[in-house]
């Protein structure tokens, strides 16, 4: 129904913000990881959304990014999740880490979002998994180095996982070994590879 709101920042509270467009208050239920990212009040912005009618009533859920947006409605595709769990685990990871958990089958990552089980987080990637492009990666550097606050083991990693595939690896099985690597946030690009390539050796 609603693809996008745009207009001024009117409130910002720990889960939502209020978006004034001609005189019309929409309150905009957020990731807590876009609220910061919103801006003060009085800012104009523009959120993607969702608009969700159910037996348990309705709700706006906003997104900074149309990427994001697509995670979502993709999540809630997925048995035993509803907006309220999907936005829980958006909540925990970017879009790139979400994806990124998904492919590498890493679900303590996603278990992690508050409300979402091992089963439900099992249950995501089963799901969505053949869903994923593993080629996102091949974007996440130029990405990550255009965001602000994001840290630059996301970088070092992009670059081992190309480096891996130019191996001849598959996007799984790199993910995979990347995943497996112990104190990965502090390597650079050249160690991370090789601690993956030892993972794969064995």
């Amino acid at each position: 129904m609603y693809s996008y709101i745009r207009g001024e920042v009117a409130e910002v509270s720990t889960d939502s913000v209020v978006i004034d467009n001609n005189g019309i208050g929409y309150q905009i239920y957020l990731p807590v990881n876009d609220i910061a990212k919103v801006g003060p009040v009085g800012e104009t912005r523009l959120i993607y959304t969702y608009f969700q009618v159910s037996e348990n009533g309705i709700g706006l859920y906003g997104f900074l990014t149309k990427g994001e947006r697509e995670l979502f409605l993709m999540l809630i595709t997925v048995t035993g999740v509803g907006p309220k769990a999907a936005m829980s685990i958006l909540s925990v990871l970017s879009e790139n880490d979400l994806k990124f958990a998904i492919l590498s089958e890493d679900s303590k990552a996603i278990s992690a979002a508050p409300g979402v089980g091992p089963k439900t987080a099992k249950m995501v990637i089963v799901t969505l998994k053949d869903k994923i492009d593993p080629g996102f990666m091949e974007n996440a550097g130029a990405a990550v180095s255009a965001a602000p606050g994001q840290v630059m083991a996301d970088s070092e990693r992009n670059d081992a996982y190309l480096a891996l595939t130019s191996l001849g690896y598959d996007a799984a099985t790199a993910l995979k070994a990347l995943d497996s690597v112990e104190g990965a946030a502090g390597m650079d690009s050249n160690r991370l590879l090789k601690e993956a390539l030892k993972k794969l050796a064995f």
